[in-house]
């Protein structure tokens, strides 16, 4: 069962699946609580910790974890001022609909098969669950990388009630060259595989509440107004990575933002053209705000 999965899955252009086990994840809760302890979180993820570590409390049936890497790199741009993740159609659009694909396919091969799907609002963290499926390895940046496709990845997974046969992780790190460390405009990769989310770029961009001194600090100079890629352009890892199978990520790309534009804009036509894009989910308020961060615009 576990090749024809494979087998379907490649039909939709995905090439990178593993089985993850159903936990619960003890190393993983001792980390959680020390980056908790130390405030090394953002508040976007899953409130309650159990949650995070044992799946049985999402499905109480699961008998294993189905783990899909979806590649998202578009090629080289110039010029961009947003993150490559959103130059796409949203990959929570388009990878819960792979992943319903998928759940559906088994679902008529396997008598009273049952799942559930989570693309990256999910109560797991999936970069673990991604590694548990032996897709991929860490990097000091926290990213997952993936042998082929780097860490340009987005990480969906299903929840079922089949005993799929589990794989296993890789026996491998970065190379831990530390050049997303020294990169890095806000100092947040720590070395030691964690991060400080809140001095991370991407997350500024993306927090609601007006940014403090630091933050503008850590904004300023750059031209990105949404996301932040320099720890994974820099990454020797994703250096060469093929561009990704799926249509979706590298057709129809938006890969520049106007800030003339967007300032003659209403909300509802900012909505109307971008609301199928990872970077409209905050609104244009917050990508207006990081556009007079980043260039002193009035």
């Amino acid at each position: 069962m576990k090749d024809k999965l494979k087998e379907f899955c490649k039909q939709l252009a995905i090439d990178c699946v593993g089985i993850a086990n159903i936990g619960p994840y003890v190393e993983l809760e001792q980390r959680l609580k020390n980056r908790i302890s130390k405030g090394l979180y953002t508040g976007f993820e899953e409130p309650e910790l159990k949650k995070r570590v044992d799946p049985k409390l999402t499905m109480p049936n699961v008998q294993s974890i189905i783990v899909c890497l979806f590649p998202y790199y578009p090629g080289f741009i110039e010029d961009s001022n947003i993150s490559k993740y959103t130059y796409g159609v949203d990959y929570h659009i388009v990878v819960k609909k792979k992943l319903e694909q998928i759940g559906q396919y088994l679902q008529n091969q396997i008598e009273g098969f049952e799942f559930m799907s989570y693309v990256d609002a999910g109560p797991l963290v999936d970069r673990y669950l991604a590694y548990q499926a032996g897709l991929g390895f860490y990097g000091i940046n926290s990213h997952i990388i993936n042998e082929q496709y780097g860490s340009y990845v987005f990480i969906g997974y299903i929840l079922n009630n089949y005993p799929f046969e589990c794989d296993k992780p890789l026996e491998k790190t970065c190379m831990q060259c530390l050049k997303c460390a020294e990169a890095c405009p806000g100092d947040a990769i720590l070395g030691n595989y964690n991060i400080n989310p809140l001095r991370c770029r991407s997350y500024i961009t993306q927090k609601k509440e007006d940014f403090s001194n630091e933050d503008r600090e850590i904004m300023h100079g750059s031209n990105q107004v949404f996301g932040c890629d320099i720890c994974q352009d820099i990454c020797p890892h994703n250096q060469n990575v093929p561009v990704t199978k799926i249509e979706a990520f590298y057709k129809e790309v938006v890969s520049t933002l106007d800030y003339e534009e967007l300032k003659l804009m209403s909300n509802k036509a900012f909505k109307r053209k971008y609301g199928d894009r990872a970077f409209s989910w905050r609104g244009k308020k917050v990508i207006m705000r990081n556009f007079n961060a980043t260039h002193n615009q009035v």
